[in-house]
């Protein structure tokens, strides 16, 4: 298994460790719930170093990013965010990523850890154009720190003004006295925070540092477990769950990720526009459970009159809520909130209804 920069802290603090994407990653450390609840009202630190990292440079690279995105890439300004997707040719989406433009002609894309081989052979087969491309994804460290009291922890280690960075942009700066740091607002969490890059040998000092400057916070490390938790919660999709090679942005929700603005013409547009057109058959749908239980990927979904209509791609017990939530498509017709429909949980058919994202009010 690969290793991140912070792997023998995890193991060291005590982490139940498992392979994800390749790598020994933490799952938890003091429990799901517990670490959950730390992001939602104070500060947690999660290790994403797995994440995916690609230069884009050169004079060609806005085309090519027109190009092999969904997105509106011209929309970006330096300092800006964006979220979007390379969508394939058959309808369906290869990844979910951040677009970073980091200068006029330069950008980061940000992918998935499970992805970075299939995406970046997917962006050098498409740059038929010439833009330059770099995989950095093993140059660089990124720590996600997240919760109310991010801010002030991390404002502690620089003179940047951190609470001028709105949401879905991005600064470099000094922070914990390591130059070059990039701080971004993106979160994957809903509960507000910064994410942290910068080149691996500063792992040790920017990791102190800031469970230093949380402690008076309760700032704890938060592994995968609670990542997936807090995401579902705000009903983010996740890559190999809720989104793949076969399900369409459309059908995804993710129709405002997907731009068919005049001269971009990226991947496989007259498929997904004629799908914005005209509608699709199917749709992702949050449902929150009515009779007790825990949904779970690979749980069947049925209609109230009894027809199987689909499988649950997320799952989980909400620690805000105590309720079961999950996600899954179902017909267009079925995903309208307040359907009942039923999730068999173990051989039992437990009632559910669907509901509008995110899970967390």
């Amino acid at each position: 298994m690969k290793h991140t920069p912070f792997t023998e802290k995890h193991v060291a603090l005590g982490a139940k460790m498992h392979e994800f994407a390749g790598y020994n990653m933490p799952i938890e450390y003091s429990g799901i719930i517990d670490e959950h609840l730390t992001v939602c009202q104070a500060v947690g630190v999660f290790d994403v170093s797995h994440m995916g990292e690609f230069w884009v440079k050169g004079p060609k690279a806005l085309d090519f990013l027109q190009k092999v995105t969904s997105n509106n890439v011209a929309a970006l300004t330096p300092g800006k965010i964006q979220y979007t997707c390379f969508p394939n040719e058959q309808g369906g989406i290869v990844d979910d990523l951040l677009v970073y433009q980091y200068e006029p002609q330069k950008y980061l894309l940000v992918v998935n850890a499970a992805n970075i081989e299939k995406d970046w052979k997917w962006c050098v087969d498409h740059n038929t154009g010439g833009a330059v491309l770099e995989n950095a994804s093993h140059h660089m460290a990124q720590l996600a720190v997240q919760g109310p009291q991010a801010l002030a922890t991390l404002q502690k280690l620089t003179r940047m003004d951190l609470s001028a960075i709105p949401y879905y942009t991005f600064v470099v700066g000094e922070m914990a006295g390591v130059k070059e740091v990039i701080v971004s607002n993106t979160g994957y969490t809903g509960a507000g925070g910064f994410e942290l890059y910068f080149y691996p040998e500063h792992a040790d000092a920017i990791w102190n540092a800031v469970f230093e400057a949380g402690q008076e916070f309760g700032i704890k490390p938060v592994g995968l477990g609670a990542r997936d938790t807090l995401r579902l919660e705000m009903g983010f999709c996740l890559y190999g769950n809720d989104i793949d090679d076969t399900t369409s942005p459309i059908e995804a929700g993710l129709g405002w990720i997907t731009k068919f603005v005049e001269g971009k013409n990226f991947i496989n547009r007259a498929m997904l526009e004629k799908q914005k057109q005209e509608g699709v058959s199917r749709k992702l749908i949050g449902f929150e459970m009515i009779d007790r239980g825990i949904p779970r990927q690979g749980y069947e979904l049925y209609a109230a009159a009894g027809d199987k209509i689909g499988v649950v791609t997320s799952g989980t017990m909400s620690p805000l809520s105590k309720l079961g939530i999950g996600m899954g498509y179902v017909q267009t017709e079925l995903a309208l909130p307040g359907t009942e429909l039923y999730v068999d949980v173990r051989g039992r058919k437990l009632k559910a209804k669907v509901v509008k994202f995110p899970f967390r009010k």
